[in-house]
């Protein structure tokens, strides 16, 4: 009697208000977890579908050809991409960390909140202004200097103002996280403040520190229309930082919209391996992320 008595109180309670809510509310959950994922799996697979059957060797190693002419490639593209994508890591990378570094050791609080608030803002700001911004400052100052105009240091330039705010963000939160017994110990052994900072906080910090920055870095390889005012396009090797530089977002902009069949199929094969390259980062990243852990 007892016994049955306990099992319909079981069940009463299995069935009961709170726990089927629970039950409906986690299986909403995994629902839209599984839906986030359709979009991010349906274009890796479209891409890869597409651009895996025009991958080749010789992708890497030619130009691009003319229309209608089979063979070619992209080596061009692919190393206007890494040099300006490293021009602008070279900029951002030391001011956003040195930025960040003022702001959570030496800045008063009010100078800091205002800094942060500018971040945040300029975090929001279209890449096609930052381009146009880039244009204004470093495109029409070297043609004024008659020392060219389109350029790969314009569009590093563009490059890095966009990668700045990821940097200055990450690398800000990153210090904040590192705990103040540490300071106070440093401090207490004799050190200053630089050596606190330059010698325990900046090693506690830097696992986040290299994650904000290929993060920023992953963002600074897909964006096409800063390069497109600023570093334009070249069927030819780059051979030097102020001539107008190919890269892989433009070059999938350029080709994909053509009517030839030859571009068309290169535009899927760069678009497969500018994913790739943004994957290598963020797996970078996240080899960061767990040697801090």
């Amino acid at each position: 009697m007892t016994s049955h008595y306990q099992e319909r109180s079981l069940t009463r309670s299995s069935m009961s208000p709170r726990t089927l809510f629970n039950t409906v509310m986690t299986g909403v959950a995994i629902l839209c977890g599984v839906l986030a994922l359709v979009p991010l799996v349906a274009v890796l697979s479209y891409v890869l579908i597409r651009g895996f059957s025009s991958l080749n060797f010789s992708i890497f190693t030619e130009l691009p050809p003319a229309p209608l002419r089979p063979g070619g490639g992209f080596g061009n593209a692919i190393v206007g991409t890494l040099l300006m994508v490293g021009i602008a890591a070279l900029i951002s990378i030391p001011f956003g960390v040195i930025a960040a570094i003022y702001l959570t050791e030496f800045s008063s609080g009010k100078i800091a909140r205002w800094v942060r608030f500018a971040t945040n803002v300029l975090s929001g700001v279209p890449s096609i202004i930052a381009g146009v911004f880039a244009y204004g400052i470093v495109v029409l100052t070297l043609v004024r200097l008659n020392l060219g105009s389109y350029s790969a240091i314009g569009g590093g330039f563009a490059l890095a103002i966009l990668m700045l705010p990821i940097i200055v963000k990450t690398t800000d939160e990153a210090l904040q996280l590192v705990s103040q017994d540490l300071r106070q110990a440093s401090v207490g052994l004799g050190a200053t403040n630089f050596q606190t900072v330059t010698q325990v906080v900046l090693p506690a910090a830097l696992p986040a520190i290299v994650t904000g920055s290929t993060l920023a870095i992953a963002r600074a390889a897909g964006e096409t229309a800063p390069l497109i005012f600023t570093a334009l396009f070249s069927t030819f090797w780059p051979n030097s930082l102020f001539q107008p530089t190919a890269s892989l977002a433009v070059l999938v902009f350029n080709f994909a919209i053509s009517p030839f069949k030859n571009w068309q199929s290169l535009a899927w094969a760069a678009s497969l391996i500018l994913v790739l390259m943004v994957l290598i980062t963020s797996i970078i990243a996240r080899w960061a992320t767990r040697q801090k852990a």
